[in-house]
């Protein structure tokens, strides 16, 4: 089966796909906004952070299976590094995030129809927001529709996003969650999801977070791969004299549970623990010091630099309400740092109780404190747990990932 593959930027899920599909003969095409050679003489014209930044958009596929479609993509990015947030306006602007997945959707749409016959195309595969136009192209042609759901269901994180209002109004301003989706949007949403012949889920939360009325589409689960480190962590040391290092890495809102953890911080006072929190805000600084001022803010760096900021730390804490499955938990595991999470992360299956970390209830600052406080008192365990979470992390690769979801695509034939 011939698979027309499409995403607006790529992440690591993407290429693993991408990669994936090449190696097993099923890639016919790929659609995105733009697509970098790291070749490009353009590259050394543009300032070096810049060029960092299109450098995340090359693909390790044969160029002429690139299909582009930039002009959306580069006015957005324009416009956010000068300010014009006139053409942001959230869904309404020419170049707002929307404004691009949409206009980047009737593209692949387009692509799918003008290919299908040429390459024998047997699917579509392509991801939530960017989706309902080339679905309803497919369906005519007789092409599988497979469609990639990231995050749970909007109905799930709404729903909970709605109940943190009434339950932390101080952090009605750090929210986040697309509470300000417009009920157009959602109908896209509903209307990609009725039109799948295969939903791709990354977790058992967001497979779980499915319509009633979704109950019996086919669905495949494969969690994402881990980060291979060039060299393994060093061995953890245990110096008890030094405050416990506790790592946040995520945006700044309460999505993420960042308001659980700061209440936690509050219950752990006579504690050594230190909590480095490394992300954006969503509000002014000064708001999350006054919800806990002895945080230590880390700004975003690249990727290598984030890691070596992970291996400082002793443990990672991600206590969210919702995501699709956060990848930033293997990479923490990865680098020796045993977790604490929820299971609405969409990493259940990364906590071997006790050993990699703990699972904690979402809304729970007090499970938090108390799980932070056991670390903080049983240093000596450190080092195994350390151990433990690198070697558990291993066993999740790209290629098994890829692979689950390309067997289930080869299915639908």
């Amino acid at each position: 089966m011939k698979v027309l593959f499409s995403h607006p930027a790529g992440n690591q899920n993407v290429r693993a796909m991408l990669d994936g599909l090449e190696a097993a003969g099923m890639l016919a095409r790929f659609t995105t906004t733009l697509a970098v050679a790291p070749d490009n003489p353009a590259l050394k014209l543009v300032p070096q952070g810049l060029s960092r930044d299109l450098l995340r958009r090359r693909f390790n596929i044969p160029r002429e299976k690139i299909l582009q479609h930039p002009l959306r993509e580069l006015t957005r990015a324009i416009c956010s590094r000068v300010g014009w947030d006139y053409w942001l306006r959230h869904e309404t602007g020419f170049a707002s995030i929307d404004g691009v997945l949409q206009d980047f959707d009737r593209f692949t749409a387009r692509a799918l129809q003008r290919l299908h016959r040429p390459c024998d195309l047997g699917a579509v595969y392509t991801y939530e927001d960017s989706a309902l136009d080339t679905f309803k192209a497919a369906r005519p042609l007789g092409v599988k529709c497979v469609y990639d759901l990231p995050i749970s269901y909007w109905e799930v994180g709404r729903k909970l996003m709605e109940e943190e209002v009434e339950r932390l109004p101080a952090w009605r301003q750090a929210l986040g969650g697309g509470m300000s989706d417009s009920p157009a949007k959602l109908e896209r949403k509903a209307q990609e999801l009725e039109l799948a012949d295969l939903v791709v889920v990354a977790s058992r939360f967001v497979a779980e977070s499915l319509p009633s009325w979704a109950a019996n589409k086919a669905r495949v689960l494969s969690p994402f791969g881990s980060p291979v480190s060039a060299t393994p962590p060093p061995p953890k040391v245990v110096d008890p004299s030094k405050p416990l290092r506790v790592l946040f890495v995520g945006s700044m809102g309460q999505r993420k549970g960042l308001g659980d953890l700061f209440q936690a911080m509050h219950l752990l006072k006579g504690e050594n623990i230190e909590l480095v929190v490394m992300g954006s805000p969503l509000a002014d600084l000064d708001f999350y010091r006054g919800q806990y001022a002895g945080f230590t803010h880390e700004k975003g760096r690249p990727h290598a630099e984030v890691l070596a900021l992970m291996r400082s730390c002793d443990v990672f804490c991600l206590p969210s309400l919702y995501e699709g499955r956060a990848l930033v938990m293997q990479e923490a595991m990865s680098q020796g740092l045993p977790i604490v999470i929820t299971p609405n992360t969409g990493g259940d299956d990364l906590v071997i109780e006790g050993k990699t970390g703990f699972l904690v209830p979402i809304r729970s600052p007090e499970k938090i404190a108390e799980k932070l406080a056991w670390f903080n008192q049983n240093r000596q365990a450190l080092p195994a747990m350390s151990e433990a979470a690198v070697q558990h992390a291993a066993g999740y690769t790209w290629k098994g990932y890829s692979e689950v979801v390309i067997d289930a695509i080869r299915k639908l034939g």
